[in-house]
């Protein structure tokens, strides 16, 4: 299936040609491109993930059985918290999924690393590029693709939802399924999102929500009332996770 998507939007799914930037720099996006999707995923296969808690109507029983699931599911839009991006890009890697990535030269190497996972890559973000990225997500949400959206990036604040997904879910008519990734043990890197790294071997456990819908007829106070309600539930979903964390302990 993945295959079949990528050969019909080769557009967000190959690599962008490095023309503009400078030998110097092209020798670093590819550096950091590898070291990225080898950490990513020599420790995401040392993962112990647990059943997936939440929102019964995924009818997902166990990871085993997650891929299954999924394909039978109509698609969504996954809304989570910037500092999980280490998990939820290993966990997701496998689905129809594309990201929004800023245009911007850290971002070529964010972008290159996410390909090579298998999702389609978005170029723009809130200051630069955005509308027309969130007109291309639409388009392509219809089409079937999953969006992927860091709520609270790409430069925070922390835990606070942005209107990006909102917005996607009213224009497309698709929900927005708010969800975590949740690692029993990691280490926390010192910068504005707090990122977290699991520790190899570790075990995690992914919670989801009951999916937020939003009217295409949305007015400003509906569309704030539903940025409200997806940070209530991703609010919830990080207290359920810190829960299970510490039981475990």
């Amino acid at each position: 299936m993945q295959d079949q998507i990528a050969k019909k939007y080769p557009e967000i799914f190959e690599f962008a040609p490095l023309k503009k930037y400078s030998w110097r720099q092209r020798i670093a996006i590819y550096l950091v491109d590898y070291i990225l999707y080898f950490t990513i995923l020599l420790v995401g296969k040392t993962i112990r993930f647990g059943d997936i808690e939440g929102w019964k109507g995924s009818e997902i029983e166990g990871y085993e059985s997650y891929e299954k699931a999924f394909e039978n599911m109509s698609p969504g839009i996954n809304a989570f918290w910037h500092n999980r991006i280490f998990l939820m890009t290993y966990f997701w890697r496998k689905f129809d999924a594309a990201v929004m990535v800023s245009q911007s030269f850290d971002g070529e190497y964010i972008s290159r690393t996410a390909q090579r996972f298998g999702y389609g890559v978005i170029r723009g973000s809130s200051t630069r590029g955005g509308s027309k990225a969130l007109k291309q997500m639409i388009y392509l949400a219809t089409k079937g693709i999953r969006m992927s959206f860091t709520i609270d990036g790409p430069k925070g604040p922390l835990y606070q939802v942005k209107t990006g997904a909102i917005l996607l879910a009213k224009e497309s008519g698709i929900p927005i399924g708010p969800m975590l990734v949740e690692a029993k043990k990691h280490w926390t890197i010192n910068s504005w999102d707090k990122l977290q790294i699991p520790k190899p071997f570790t075990e995690a456990k992914v919670f989801i929500a009951e999916p937020v819908f939003v009217s295409q007829d949305a007015d400003k106070n509906e569309l704030r009332q539903k940025r409200d309600e997806v940070q209530r539930k991703l609010d919830e979903l990080v207290a359920l996770g810190k829960q299970w964390r510490n039981s475990k302990q």
